[in-house]
């Protein structure tokens, strides 16, 4: 696969606690010249961020992250602000202990208010699969579908593991139609790269593939 089609789909992300503004315009700076399909970074710079590109590249920020637990009205209001400073794309994080709960109607609605927060844009769901049964993955695939979610993703990055193959095969499965996929957490190699875009994954949330492009 040619590296410029890999990278058309990389969303290319900075999510780092410690993120300055300056990593940030570096990465923004990347993303144009290499022409990934966004960057996804923290809320606080999305506005700057915009500002910054004036509309050569999407930006993409993330929404209850990382742990997911925050109250639906919280995430609402996040994405609204979110959207108002310039983020064309909505990354957001479910509640998991909903899910281990059984809480199924809970997390669809609320996946459907964020999804009309969002105005039309694109909303992707992280189900963080590294916490889930092969069930629990199984339902959400249901649940984003039924939700009308864009994309279905697999890690926020921060938790115990990232993105594997078997996950998005396992998604690709059980999505509905209309429903994409991102990896995201732990790709590393354009090899990587190509294998999670060759089992059907549209996104790929990392770093790595832009900085190992820029060294060759």
């Amino acid at each position: 696969m040619d590296k410029s089609e890999v990278l058309r789909h990389v969303d290319h992300t900075l999510l780092l606690q410690t993120a300055t503004w300056e990593e940030i315009r570096q990465i923004c700076d990347d993303a144009i010249v290499y022409q990934t399909a966004s960057v996804c970074i923290p809320p606080c710079y999305v506005k700057q961020a915009y500002d910054y590109m004036q509309g050569k590249m999407a930006v993409c920020t993330v929404i209850g992250f990382p742990n997911g637990n925050s109250t639906t009205g919280t995430k609402e209001f996040e994405t609204r602000e979110a959207i108002a400073n310039g983020a064309s794309e909505i990354d957001m994080v479910i509640n998991i202990g909903w899910l281990k709960d059984k809480k199924y109607e809970m997390i669809e609605d609320e996946i459907r208010t964020i999804k009309a927060a969002c105005g039309g844009r694109i909303l992707k769901v992280i189900i963080e699969t590294c916490l889930l049964t092969e069930e629990e993955k199984v339902k959400m695939c249901r649940i984003v579908t039924d939700a009308g979610a864009d994309y279905i993703k697999t890690s926020t990055g921060f938790s115990s593991a990232g993105a594997t193959f078997d996950d998005i095969a396992l998604f690709a499965e059980n999505i509905g139609p209309g429903v994409k996929m991102k990896a995201a957490g732990g790709i590393s190699s354009m090899e990587d790269a190509e294998k999670f875009l060759s089992l059907g994954a549209d996104r790929l949330g990392t770093s790595r593939i832009v900085k190992i492009v820029k060294k060759e």
